[in-house]
C-alpha cells in the first residue's frame, strides 16, 4: 500500500514541477506597500507556562524566504520582531529531504515517519497529535490554512492516513476529532465525494456553523464553527484578499472562549507553491501575508500574557538565495537551485509565555516536544 501511495506522490509531483516549469521564473520583485510591525510587550511580564499556544507554519519558508519578506517590507517583519530563535532539521524517517505530509506530521505528533504519511508511523499506526492530546485534556483547537483544510500540513494535526493523497478519508477524520474551528478551502471533499457521504450535514448534526464565506461568519463569535473558503485551494494572494490574517484573528476571538486554554495552528500554504515556481514575487507576496496573520498572533499574546507564539516551517522549498536587493526600497533578487524541497534548516521563532524552551538547534520533532512540555502535558 505503500509503494503505491508513493508512486501515486510521485506522479503528482512530476506534474506539479511540469506545471510550474512552463512558467517563466520571476527572479526580482520590488514591494510598494510596506506595512509597520506590532511592537512587542517585554516577556519577563509573561506566565511562564502558557494557557493558549499559536502555532504558525509557513510551508516551505527557509530563511532566505524570511529575508526576502523582511527586505520587501523595508527591513521590519512581525516574525523578525520575535525575541528567541532556534533552528529545525527537518529530515523524515525515510528521506533527506522531507514532503509536507511527514514535515508536518513530526511537528504535529513528535515522531518521524515516511514521506506522504499523515500522523501515522512506518507501520501506519496512528499517533496522537498535539490537537487531539490539547483536546483530550479540555483545550479548544483550531485549524487554518490558506490551501485546503486537507492539505498536507493542516491535515497531519488532524487526520490518519497512509497517504496525504487520501483527501475524502482526511475530510472524514475531521467528523472524528471535536475540533472548534477550522477555516480553509477543501469544500469539496466533505460535500462532493465519491461515498455519497455529506459531511457538512454531520457537521451541522455536531452542532457546527458552516460557512462557505468568512465574511458570513462575522457575527459568530463562539461555538463550533466550520468556514470552508474555496472548493479545494484558495487562491493565491493579492486574490484571496486578507483571508488568513482575518481566519487568524476569527479563530483567536472564538478559542479564546475556553477557560483552561486553546491550541491554535495556522498554515501559510502558499510560500512552497513560490519556492516550486522559483517565483520570488509570490514567495514575497505569500511571506508578507502570513507575517500579518503572525501579527494577529502576536497582538493577542502581547496582551494575553499567557499565550505562547511559535513560527516555523515544515522545509524549504526552491533551494532559494538572495543574490541582490535594497532595503530602503524593498527589492529582492533571487536565484533557486531546485524546483523542490532542501533539506536546509529552517528557522523557529517564538514570543511569549514559556518561549526560552525554542532556543538553539534541534530536530523538526522537538518542536512538538517544547510545545507539549510547555503546556505540562504528559506524552
Amino acid at each position: 500500500m505503500r509503494q503505491i501511495s508513493l508512486v501515486i506522490l510521485i506522479i503528482a509531483l512530476f506534474q506539479f514541477s511540469s506545471l510550474f516549469s512552463q512558467e517563466e521564473k520571476v527572479l526580482e520583485y520590488k514591494n510598494d506597500n510596506p506595512y509597520e510591525t506590532v511592537q512587542l510587550k517585554e516577556q519577563s511580564y509573561f506566565k511562564k507556562k502558557p494557557k493558549n499556544i499559536i502555532f504558525l507554519i509557513g510551508d516551505g519558508m527557509g530563511v532566505s524566504q524570511v529575508y526576502a519578506g523582511l527586505t520587501a517590507n523595508r527591513g521590519e517583519l512581525n516574525i523578525t520582531n520575535m525575541p528567541i530563535t532556534g533552528f529545525s532539521q527537518t529530515q523524515s524517517a525515510t528521506d533527506y529531504v522531507t514532503d509536507s505530509a511527514a514535515g508536518g506530521t513530526a511537528l504535529a505528533t513528535g515522531q518521524r515517519t515516511y514521506n506522504d504519511a499523515l500522523a501515522v508511523d512506518l507501520d501506519t499506526v496512528p499517533i496522537p497529535t498535539i490537537l487531539e492530546i490539547s483536546n483530550q485534556n479540555g483545550y479548544a483547537t483550531g485549524l487554518v490554512s490558506t490551501s485546503s483544510i486537507t492539505h498536507a500540513t493542516p491535515a497531519s494535526f488532524i487526520a490518519h492516513q497512509a497517504s496525504r493523497s487520501m483527501t475524502e478519508e482526511i475530510a472524514a477524520d475531521f467528523l472524528e476529532v471535536d475540533i472548534d474551528v477550522f477555516i480553509g478551502g477543501g469544500y469539496q471533499f466533505f460535500a462532493d465525494r465519491k461515498d455519497n457521504r455529506n459531511l457538512i450535514s454531520e457537521l451541522e448534526a455536531k452542532n457546527y456553523k458552516v460557512f462557505r464565506d468568512l465574511k458570513d461568519a462575522e457575527s459568530t463569535n463562539s461555538g463550533k464553527l466550520a468556514v470552508l473558503t474555496a472548493d479545494d485551494h484558495n487562491p493565491a494572494y493579492p486574490e484571496r484578499g486578507e483571508m488568513l490574517p482575518d481566519a487568524t484573528e476569527k479563530a483567536i476571538n472564538i478559542l479564546k472562549n475556553n477557560k483552561k486554554g486553546f491550541f491554535l495552528m495556522v498554515e501559510g500554504s502558499m510560500i512552497d507553491w513560490g519556492g516550486h515556481n522559483n517565483d520570488t514575487k509570490f514567495i514575497v507576496l505569500e511571506t508578507l501575508d502570513f507575517d500579518r496573520a503572525v501579527a494577529k498572533a502576536l497582538e493577542f499574546a502581547s496582551t494575553n500574557k499567557e499565550t505562547l507564539v511559535v513560527v516555523t516551517a515544515d522545509h524549504e522549498t526552491g533551494g532559494m538565495s538572495i543574490e541582490g536587493g535594497c532595503i530602503k526600497e524593498g527589492v529582492v533578487k533571487a536565484n533557486y537551485t531546485t524546483g523542490n524541497h532542501s533539506a536546509v534548516m529552517v528557522p523557529v521563532f517564538a514570543y511569549g509565555a514559556g518561549a526560552q524552551k525554542f532556543s538553539g538547534v534541534y530536530n523538526n520533532t522537538d518542536v512538538f516536544n517544547k510545545m507539549i512540555e510547555a503546556f505540562g502535558f504528559k506524552k
